[in-house]
């Protein structure tokens, strides 16, 4: 908190979670937030969540109890700042790729991918237009 504004704002736009002003935003991090993370959490380009201990991260999946599964997800913080400190931040990712990989989604007959986004943009190794052909 030491970091943000005297007035911040913090929007997950997939589950429209977060707070305006620094006591919403204290309590969504301290309930919903930073301290669900699972201990074995790392943060690279790709956000990479694997959560050996089961913690259930209601901020991504609200009412979702841990499935166990792990998950690949590139996350995307737009921060901004207000002399020097932030004054809001847009937290986005794809919901229907967090969905699949935790098997509440069957992409079969949906144009949605999985894991393999995140792992696209850290090597390429997944052809790209996969889900353009035939159309």
């Amino acid at each position: 908190m030491t970091t943000m504004s005297g007035s911040p704002h913090l929007y997950h736009l997939p589950t429209m979670a977060g707070g305006n002003g620094r006591d919403e935003i204290f309590t969504f991090y301290r309930d919903h937030f930073v301290t669900k993370w699972p201990k074995d959490t790392t943060a690279t380009q790709i956000s990479r969540t694997i959560g050996e201990d089961d913690t259930a991260m209601d901020a991504l999946l609200p009412g979702v109890a841990p499935t166990g599964k792990p998950v690949a997800l590139p996350i995307v913080v737009v921060v901004k700042f207000h002399d020097g400190k932030v004054a809001q931040e847009h937290i986005y990712w794809d919901q229907a790729s967090l969905l699949v990989q935790v098997g509440l989604l069957d992409r079969s007959d949906l144009p949605v991918t999985g894991a393999e986004q995140a792992q696209n943009l850290l090597d390429g190794s997944y052809a790209t237009n996969k889900l353009l052909a035939g159309l």
